[in-house]
């Protein structure tokens, strides 16, 4: 076992972690498919729609699958679902732990392009009342560094800037994205009983 198949298996020895797909879902090549093949303890939050996204849905599969946990959990997010956690801290700000937010897609401007993507727009920046990271790209095209920058500071995130990744998806070609395991550890080692 590597040290970073050890050090992300921790992570859910003291919090659940769940992981949540953006819009259409994370296909195989995906950082996040790869983590839960890695570890088996990390659990999908499934969408019945991963295409025609709807943020009452959405959240009512979140709280199932956080109720389901047993503890509060650690999410992953990537790109919607970092909206997704920032609606769900509104209403739940007891239920998680810490969340890791990884190229969070700006509903606000890109709803215009996506109207399946309406329902989660405007971005919530209200603080999130858990520890949380932010990890974006200088070049990702569905956020733009200065907007991110702009969630970070609202949701009183650390922020993480990777130059050149895209949209930090499959198409990146991260493979098991070993860099955002050790974030995610060093973020859990931040995160309170």
């Amino acid at each position: 076992m590597s040290e970073n198949s050890r050090s992300t298996s921790t992570v859910s020895d003291e919090h659940p972690v769940l992981i949540l797909p953006g819009f259409g879902g994370s296909g195989p090549d995906h950082w996040q498919s790869i983590w839960e093949q890695r570890n088996p303890s990390y659990v999908r939050v499934e969408q019945r729609d991963w295409d025609t996204p709807d943020l009452v849905e959405w959240m009512d599969s979140l709280a199932r699958s956080v109720d389901a946990c047993g503890a509060r959990p650690v999410l992953v997010a990537h790109s919607l679902a970092c909206s997704l956690v920032a609606h769900f801290a509104a209403s739940h700000p007891d239920a998680v732990a810490a969340a890791l937010l990884v190229s969070p897609a700006d509903v606000d401007e890109i709803c215009e392009f996506y109207e399946e993507l309406a329902s989660f727009a405007p971005m919530p920046l209200a603080p999130l009342p858990f520890p949380s990271t932010v990890v974006a790209s200088n070049d990702d095209l569905y956020i733009l560094e200065k907007r991110a920058e702009l969630f970070a500071a609202a949701w009183g995130s650390e922020l993480v800037m990777l130059d050149g990744a895209g949209h930090i998806n499959g198409e990146s070609n991260l493979g098991a994205w070993d860099d955002g395991a050790e974030i995610l550890a060093r973020l859990t080692a931040r995160t309170t009983s």
